[in-house]
């Protein structure tokens, strides 16, 4: 049943089935994996011990409004956003693109989100949270302050958040990806309070590999715990198939995967060890974690591939993992992390 309705919502309108998929979560339609995660898939992160390492990223719940449904579905871990201080429609529609033959999503959705009040009034009511839930932040399009507006949201949802997310590189809110810099990142995390939960950076994979290290420089310094590598991109692999192709926007799944790839192995190589990186953009495999696992990775995120597959993806992903640190002769998740940069 489960792929029959995702096959459904395959033929309706990428937003309208966006919407309907949260719908099927908050009423728990989406079914549930209550199947034990083998041992061999737990991790370290954000201060526990996480049952595996495959998160949901950003943007697929934006108002933290189906958190209980997509726990069920068999997540490590859950990421909410991303949410502004005030709501905003976010861009004219349409606005989000399967590119179906590059089995890829286009999106400018432009931060809609309902603001930061109904979204933290939903993270407090989520009690007890089976795994850690994120907080991913941001700003809005017109009369934003990041320097007041980042620690006025981490102070609102530090109470009920695992770990929050500093969101500097959506490619569809004028002027936030120049947020990236290092001069301007360092005075964003300078206006941050010091009491916080564990505190990531998002990056985009289209920053150079100076830019990169800078931000990981300035990541290191600051005391954020990590950093997730990466968002989407707004340039256009070559080989794109897709009439939607030449949509403006974030490009995301599996063309974005080399791009992040390499974003990784800079990043990983740059902190040496001093903070916890989430990989995301193109993975839809088992083998597609351990890579990024052995790039320097302790966990991943996924969101295209999910939108593809549906629930099914996550115990197909899971079993593929083992199958894969077997194959590899690594022991668990912990062993395998690092392991191309030694």
């Amino acid at each position: 049943m489960r792929s029959l309705a995702t096959a459904l919502l395959r033929q309706m309108d990428p937003e309208n089935a966006h919407a309907w998929a949260l719908l099927a979560l908050r009423a728990g339609l989406a079914g549930r994996d209550a199947t034990p995660d083998d041992p061999r898939l737990a991790v370290p992160l954000f201060g526990r011990t996480v049952k595996n390492p495959i998160g949901i990223a950003a943007g697929f719940d934006k108002n933290a409004v189906a958190l209980k449904g997509l726990a069920g579905l068999g997540f490590g871990f859950l990421e909410a956003g991303t949410v502004t201080p005030r709501p905003q429609p976010g861009n004219p529609r349409p606005r989000l693109f399967r590119l179906d033959e590059d089995r890829a999503v286009i999106n400018r959705m432009g931060f809609n989100n309902g603001g930061i009040a109904a979204y933290t009034q939903r993270l407090a009511a989520f009690t007890p949270r089976p795994v850690p839930v994120g907080a991913n932040l941001g700003i809005n399009k017109e009369g934003a302050d990041p320097e007041h507006d980042y620690p006025a949201m981490l102070a609102t949802v530090a109470p009920f958040a695992d770990y929050v997310v500093i969101n500097v590189s959506s490619p569809n809110t004028p002027g936030l990806r120049d947020l990236q810099g290092e001069a301007r990142l360092a005075a964003i995390f300078a206006a941050l309070p010091r009491e916080r939960p564990p505190l990531f950076v998002k990056l985009a994979p289209d920053l150079s590999r100076p830019g990169l290290e800078a931000a990981t420089d300035v990541a290191i310094g600051a005391g954020a715990a990590g950093i997730i590598v990466t968002n989407t991109t707004i340039s256009r692999p070559p080989g794109l198939r897709s009439p939607h192709a030449k949509e403006a926007g974030g490009l995301s799944g599996a063309p974005l995967a080399p791009l992040a790839r390499e974003a990784l192995r800079v990043v990983a190589r740059r902190a040496a060890g001093r903070l916890t990186l989430i990989a995301a953009g193109g993975i839809a495999t088992g083998a597609d974690v351990l890579e990024r696992l052995r790039l320097g990775a302790s966990a991943v995120q996924i969101y295209t591939a999910f939108a593809y597959a549906g629930p099914a993806l996550i115990p197909r992903i899971k079993r593929e993992l083992l199958a894969a640190l077997d194959a590899a002769r690594l022991r668990d998740v912990p062993s395998a992390i690092g392991t191309e940069l030694q």
